[in-house]
């Protein structure tokens, strides 16, 4: 073991002996990066780029004395250090002398070398061409493996790399999306392991581990007291295996009349195994979960911040027939006064599947059409697939053949595969020049017909083929720099996404925030937009399960997620819709989406009642607006989940690790959706022993540390807004969010036990980067406190000017009345003469 820099490297050799290379290095922030490949591979193996935000900062790790054989290394705080070993290879991490992590403790480390095919290699004791005859059966059958009529040749043989990982203390596990599963990782030990592979999967199967459209290798571990993570940098297809060992006491000899009790840790092993690549794995030592948080996004990035008509209501199907039907449409939002902000279109909207064109016949003049979207100050998003119709008329198709941007097969030639328009090929993003040809597209001289209203969807991205091996590209298909399909798949989308965001950017000089939703995703997708659960069914099921899969793409990085409400696939019953729309209201996302052969459901179809309902729904999400973009605002500064599990926000409370049917939005807000038909009564826990909760309709609060019978009617969704929170909310609501910049605020203050709250808003344009280039933006804090309620700049580097004032403010929590309230701001956010009221209601 040497020790060059701030790195250690240390010599192994697998089952294979081929000599192995491991590196260890500190980086700032409380992370250490392990990276393990060949000492001298027979060609190079795929290592990641572009998903890092930059080259992380190393730190210096100091050697302490340590047993013969060991390593001991300490970081610069001296409360973490390591223990490596060699022979057998080990590292144990410790924090202030209590362990927390091991790696490679049940000896998994796995390493399979690249090789020269059976028939090129050369005896080393004839120095002859070894006879292929005598290769065994099974080496030959792991260079070449059958999937149906696919034959997969892999040019160096079998690559697989694995690793396990035991965290000691720790039984319960999050992350690692996309799964239709419980939020809380399950044992695996006696079933499938967790799969990370992008797949399309129509109707994908709730309860399931298989992969579906995205996947972030990157796993947290919580218990009292610790929060860590575990960020597997590896793109090709990856298992990942848990065996949880929960606490367990032991009888022991009986003392006298005593029994004696001995307590076992729980422990949780995790082993990570992936087709190919090499082994780069991030240790993100918390403590806590906002510092594992932190230490993701130094690597991967924070959430892209918004714009403000994103975060609207947005309605979807497959597919609106013509320019008529988006005219209809958007006039019955306004007939039924019902707020949304975006329209979509489609694969139906091109001509013959064709991306970047319309379809002369139904669309006629889009920019008419986008024209009268504008005046509503509304915005149209459009889909834009990455397979390309094989077409030699077709300008896009002729252009990236020419050009040599189609990824290739493994003969040479572009790879075609069957999609929406037939045959296809398929851009190769991995390029960085087919990323700059393709964000270039989107420039309004070349994308005939847009506008500075239209915006971007990316679907079928894993990417999808339809006749492929599991509806997929061939894992041997060849991509820029000769790396194989296999080596990088899971970023396949993360790059189209990529590629889209810069485009929009591109058309508008710098100047406006691009809005791009995608379906397949990957570590750090979370920088350039939006991402949903795919093809989701109309059943209750799928209502429920989409908080925890929610929670797990908030938890690994992805703020702005959400599931089509209603359910894509299928015709919901009106009570189902409603309480999706519920639902929808309160998750960051929100959209309406459903395939061509349902019925059509517009909000107002269901008749008045439960247009009403639906009605309420949108417009409450619509009166928390400023609360929501001041939410994105901490995701994108500050790394904060906008949609958050109980235990983030509780972490110390062992009744909310488990918890995935309500869910923190922000710090603030507790919501508990109804998922159950016909229900009239759910259990709603309210932790904390020392909180406050007050139902967000009644003003009626309750101490927490409870369970809450709570009962439920189809107008009613449970809301809570927590004890020493100030939320910010619209007193009236506009059409969409174009209306709403001059409507006045309330402020919604909800005392703790001891009469005070606190509380902040975040304000910009709403649309462009002025808030980052020239700090136009307001962030401002309210606090309440012995019965003054005062406002000063949260952050005084900003300066945006608001013709907007506070309205009313609405105190919760006064038993009695006060004698006064005093309302305290400086001149740049205008609180005087607002209309205070004090809500006055006895503990429950």
């Amino acid at each position: 073991m040497t020790r060059p820099g701030h790195n250690v490297v240390i010599s192994l050799s697998t089952y294979s002996q081929v000599p192995l290379l491991a590196e260890v290095y500190g980086i700032e922030g409380n992370i250490f990066r392990l990276k393990i490949n060949e000492m001298a591979p027979l060609n190079p193996r795929y290592e990641i780029s572009d998903v890092l935000i930059q080259k992380p900062a190393t730190k210096r790790l100091t050697p302490c004395p340590g047993d013969t054989g060991t390593l001991v290394l300490k970081d610069d705080s001296g409360n973490l250090k390591f223990h490596i070993s060699a022979n057998p290879f080990k590292i144990d991490l410790s924090s202030e002398e209590e362990p927390v992590l091991s790696i490679n403790s049940t000896g998994r480390l796995y390493f399979e070398h690249l090789q020269m095919p059976p028939k090129h290699r050369i005896s080393k004791e004839e120095d002859v061409m070894t006879d292929p005859s005598q290769e065994s059966q099974d080496d030959l059958g792991l260079w070449q493996e059958k999937f149906g009529k696919f034959v997969d040749i892999k040019a160096n043989g079998p690559s697989a790399i694995g690793l396990d990982f035991s965290l000691h203390g720790f039984e319960h596990l999050y992350g690692i999306p996309q799964h239709a599963e419980t939020h809380q990782l399950k044992n695996t030990s006696a079933g499938e392991a967790y799969r990370l592979y992008n797949l399309d999967v129509y109707g994908y199967k709730i309860h399931d581990k298989m992969g579906i459209y995205g996947c972030v290798p990157y796993l947290l571990a919580h218990k009292q007291g610790r929060t860590v993570g575990i960020f597997w940098l590896n793109a090709s297809e990856t298992l990942v295996e848990i065996n949880t060992q929960p606490t367990v006491e032991h009888m022991l000899s009986q003392e006298g009349s005593v029994l004696a009790k001995q307590k076992v840790k729980a422990q949780t092993d995790v082993c990570w195994m992936s087709e190919s690549g090499i082994i780069d794995v991030f240790l993100l030592m918390g403590p806590t979960p906002a510092a594992v948080f932190k230490q993701y996004s130094v690597l991967t990035g924070t959430q892209a911040l918004p714009p403000l008509f994103s975060l609207g209501y947005h309605q979807c199907r497959w597919n609106y027939d013509d320019e008529q039907d988006v005219k209809a449409v958007d006039a019955g939002f306004d007939a039924h006064d019902i707020p949304y902000d975006v329209i979509w279109l489609d694969i139906e909207h091109t001509e013959g599947k064709r991306y970047f064109t319309w379809d002369k016949k139904k669309f006629p003049d889009p920019k008419r059409m986008q024209e009268l979207i504008r005046s509503k100050k509304r915005k149209v998003v459009v889909i834009t697939d990455p397979h390309i119709k094989v077409d030699p008329m077709y300008s896009l198709y002729s252009q990236a053949k020419d050009k040599g941007y189609f990824v290739k097969n493994n003969k040479g030639g572009d790879f075609e595969g069957v999609c929406w328009p037939g045959a296809s090929s398929y851009l190769d993003f991995t390029n960085p020049k087919v990323r700059e040809w393709y964000s270039g597209l989107f420039a309004f001289s070349e994308y005939q017909g847009s506008t500075d209203i239209l915006f971007i969807w990316n679907d079928m991205n894993e990417p999808s083929v339809f006749r492929g091996p599991e509806l997929t590209m061939e894992k041997n298909a060849i991509h820029y720099g000769n790396w194989e399909h296999r080596d990088l798949h899971n970023m396949y989308g993360f790059y189209q996404q990529m590629a889209a965001a810069e485009g929009l950017i591109q058309r508008s000089n710098g100047e406006e925030r691009p809005f791009v939703l995608t379906r397949s995703f990957f570590a750090g997708s979370q920088k350039y937009g939006a991402v949903w659960t795919g093809d989701n069914k109309a059943e209750w099921g799928y209502l429920k399960i989409s908080i925890p899969m929610l929670l797990t793409l908030s938890v690994a990085g992805i703020a702005f997620c959400g599931a089509d409400v209603g359910g894509f696939i299928g015709d919901p019953e009106p009570e189902l819709l409603v309480r999706w729309y519920q639902a929808g209201a309160y998750q960051p996302f929100f959209r309406g989406h459903a395939t061509m052969d349902t019925k059509r459901r517009e909000p107002w179809l269901f008749g008045e009642e439960n247009t009403q309902l639906i009605r309420n729904a949108i417009k409450e999400r619509y009166a928390l607006l400023p609360y929501w973009y001041s939410l994105f605002y901490h995701a994108h500064v500050a790394s904060k989940p906008v949609m958050r599990p109980l235990w983030v926000e509780f972490p110390k409370e062992l009744e909310t690790f488990d918890v995935e049917d309500e869910y923190m939005l922000g710090s603030a807000l507790l919501i508990h959706p109804v998922t159950e038909p016909k229900a009239t009564m759910v259990d709603v826990l309210l932790p904390g022993s020392e909180e406050v909760w007050y139902d967000f309709r009644t003003f009626v609060h309750w101490e927490g540390a409870r369970t809450l019978k709570f009962p439920v009617a189809l107008d009613s969704t449970p809301v809570f807004q927590r004890g020493g929170s100030v939320i910010p909310m619209k007193t009236a609501v506009g059409r969409s969010t174009g209306w709403m910049p001059r409507l006045p605020y309330e402020l919604r203050v909800a005392l703790d036990s001891q009469g005070s709250a606190r509380g902040e808003l975040y304000l910009d344009d709403g649309h462009s980067f002025q808030y980052l280039h020239q700090k136009q933006f307001l962030h401002r804090k309210f606090l309440f406190s012995a019965g003054v309620l005062s406002s000063s700049g949260a952050d005084e580097n900003g300066h945006y000017h608001s013709e907007c004032v506070v309205e009313k403010v609405v105190i919760l929590g006064i038993n009695k009345q006060p004698s006064s309230v005093t309302a305290s701001c400086p001149d740049s956010f205008q609180m005087a003469g607002c209309h205070i009221e004090e809500a006055q209601e006895q503990f429950k």
